[in-house]
């Protein structure tokens, strides 16, 4: 009998400090790195991670939430926006055709400043946390980032691109859960304006991306755009499985059935199918309710040998941690297009501590009938190596590296030089 296959939506959230080194030489000499790189930090109070943009003239680092499923970079712009090279494309332009744009935006301000000018391209803008909308302003501004060489082996000088495409949005968009001094949204999507593909498109670079987020908050993972990795950080073997691109440029992967302990978990597979979207703002894997009932008593059977307690919530089953530890808990094995080819969810990614001395199953009910029945959270991406190859349609996992006695928590971001990159 062939076994069916439900749609696995892929998004997280994510937060992070990155700070760039002043520029001590610019040059206008065209550079052309092999790949780009921004380092990310884990928000101790929220969970999510983020990073700094350099953005604007003169330069500002600005604090955006990380979304997998965000289609473009979206920031506030009505408050203290000052830039000597942003521009507002007019309507109609190229510039909007790209945004997917046919609207014209109309302020009624009668001093026209960043994110209110009339005639140029208006776009909906969403908050992924509660996804509140608004109406923005498709601009243009410099944007500067790390630059890697020579096929990911060195960190290379800070390029700017100067007409980097990105929505400038009102303030009431920054309300919700976010971490402090939040100003906007990285998004991470397949679509034309999205950071991957404006990097790839301006840099020439093969549109890839790998995320490599740290479980600490002390120390910064990384993500990587047009390379697999940095001097030798993609850690050898990943394990690739086809990536299905929804219609607003979302990532899906197929998966066939979960293990627990190497057993499956019998599910109804004609309850896992979805074609639709979710996006989801916690950081625990959120399941259907039917698969978080079943899943959750599966795991509990498969762990019975270890000291239960009452569930903490949003949790559905907790263990004592005083006599117990992550590394005793059965893997869990998103199995793929085939048995022989799984994504293990290892225990220091499969539960969490809710409160000292308790641990708890670090997934969530998602409710009856959601847009999409599983939707990852952030807590089981952390110290995995992920690479989103968009060129053959594919993407690979490391599976946890603390199993390789390493983490996505050392990266060392440095920059001696910097260039303006002028190929437009």
């Amino acid at each position: 009998m062939a076994t069916s296959i439900f749609n696995f939506l892929l998004t997280f959230l994510a937060l992070s400090n990155l700070v760039f080194l002043s520029q001590s030489q610019v040059t206008s000499a065209p550079f052309k790195p092999d790949g780009l790189a921004l380092p990310v930090f884990k928000d101790s109070a929220t969970g999510l991670h983020i990073t700094n943009i350099t953005k604007r003239t003169p330069q500002q680092s600005i604090p955006l939430l990380i979304d997998l499923n965000g289609k473009f970079l979206w920031l506030n712009c009505e408050k203290n926006y000052l830039s000597s090279t942003y521009l507002a494309p007019f309507c109609h332009s190229t510039q909007c055709s790209r945004f997917g744009s046919h609207s014209c935006n109309k302020c009624f301000s009668t001093t026209p400043r960043p994110g209110c000018h009339n005639n140029t391209c208006a776009v909906t803008t969403t908050n992924p946390l509660t996804s509140q909308t608004a109406t923005s302003e498709v601009a243009q501004d410099s944007l500067s980032i790390q630059s890697i060489t020579q096929s990911g082996s060195n960190f290379g000088p800070i390029v700017t691109i100067r007409h980097f495409l990105f929505a400038c949005s009102p303030s009431s968009l920054l309300q919700g859960p976010f971490p402090n001094n939040f100003q906007g949204v990285a998004g991470l999507a397949h679509g034309s304006v999205s950071l991957p593909i404006q990097f790839a498109s301006h840099f020439g670079f093969p549109r890839q991306f790998s995320l490599c987020l740290p479980s600490s908050s002390q120390k910064n993972g990384a993500i990587f755009f047009g390379t697999s990795g940095f001097n030798g950080t993609q850690t050898g073997n990943l394990t690739y499985t086809p990536i299905i691109i929804g219609s607003q440029g979302e990532y899906f992967i197929p998966v066939r059935s979960i293990r627990v302990n190497n057993k499956p978990v019998p599910l109804n597979h004609s309850s896992l199918i979805s074609t639709r979207t979710r996006n989801f703002g916690a950081p625990y894997t959120a399941l259907e309710h039917s698969i978080f009932t079943t899943f959750t008593q599966f795991f509990a059977n498969q762990s019975s040998r270890i000291s239960q307690v009452n569930p903490i919530s949003p949790f559905g089953l907790c263990f004592n941690s005083n006599v117990s530890s992550s590394t005793n808990v059965p893997n869990i094995d998103f199995v793929m297009q085939n048995k022989n080819v799984t994504w293990t969810i290892v225990g220091t990614n499969s539960v969490v501590e809710a409160r000292p001395g308790v641990s708890c199953l670090a997934f969530v009910d998602g409710g009856q009938n959601p847009k999409v029945p599983i939707v990852i959270g952030v807590h089981q991406l952390e110290d995995n190596f992920v690479e989103f190859d968009l060129v053959r349609s594919r993407l690979g996992v490391s599976s946890s590296l603390l199993s390789r006695n390493t983490s996505c928590s050392y990266f060392n971001f440095t920059s001696k030089s910097s260039f303006v990159n002028e190929m437009e």
